[in-house]
């Protein structure tokens, strides 16, 4: 019987992470370019009861968590018509990078350009070309500027209204994106599951995919499935809760056995 209550309680820790895996999904869903994750479970150590039979007799003694895990499937579009505003159709991640040097990767593409003409994310971190150098579009030089879907920073000449590319986008494919580590503010740090090799920086071109100008990508959260599976964790606590309560019960009887 005690081996039922630790059981439950085991499935009840359990289920109150996957409630609150579900919790967050539903916080992030108008979050730009957040990504869903899901659980799951294992069992743990089963005890031999014995083993003269033809089969192991063994009784488990519950469950914990076995993965915790990020969903990268893309998330719908979202027409802004800002042109720093981007999104990436396809695999990949752009790149940034804060004022201590590191760098980090993004799907969050509501970009901005500075009072210093530099093209950074709302928390003031650059953004990097296909080179790893932090894009500058001079404004003194050029009149306006539009990004193509190959990623590439078209001015045009204030003197003389020629184009020209200032620089390109850079875009980095780890080989593992469910290996990243998220770190907040829509960023993640690459961890050597992701990549062994770290980031590598190329471009669109390079990447086989495109950006597009004027969008966001939102969340990839599914409303309808984050609310049936939490009413799945929510049924899974409550028949955990009464494995406790009936076990409970029981050890009531046998203590009253001696009156």
């Amino acid at each position: 019987m005690l081996r039922s209550m630790y059981s439950g309680v085991s499935g009840m820790k359990g289920f109150q992470t996957k409630l609150d895996v579900i919790g967050n999904n539903i916080s992030n869903v108008n979050t730009v370019g957040y990504k869903k994750s899901t659980i799951n479970f294992q069992d743990l150590l089963s005890q031999n009861m014995s083993s003269n039979g033809v089969n192991p007799m063994q009784v488990g003694l519950g469950s914990q968590t076995s993965a915790i895990s990020t969903v990268h499937t893309a998330g719908s579009s979202m027409t802004t018509g800002v042109g720093t505003d981007l999104s990436i159709q396809g695999d990949g991640f752009f790149v940034v990078e804060d004022a201590q040097g590191d760098q980090f990767l993004t799907r969050a593409g509501n970009f901005i350009v500075d009072a210093n003409g530099d093209l950074v994310t709302t928390q003031g971190h650059n953004v990097l070309d296909g080179d790893g150098v932090a894009i500058n579009i001079p404004m003194d030089t050029y009149s306006s500027f539009a990004i193509d879907p190959q990623g590439r920073v078209i001015g045009k000449r204030e003197d003389n209204g020629a184009e020209e590319t200032i620089q390109t986008i850079g875009i980095s494919t780890p080989e593992n994106p469910a290996g990243l580590r998220k770190v907040g503010g829509s960023l993640y740090e690459m961890t050597a599951s992701a990549s062994p090799d770290g980031i590598n920086t190329g471009t669109a071109a390079t990447r086989n995919t495109q950006i597009a100008s004027g969008m966001l990508e939102m969340s990839n959260v599914d409303l309808t499935e984050e609310f049936t599976e939490m009413i799945i964790a929510q049924r899974g606590f409550q028949a955990n809760s009464r494995t406790i309560t009936t076990s409970d019960e029981i050890l009531q009887e046998v203590v009253n056995l001696k009156r």
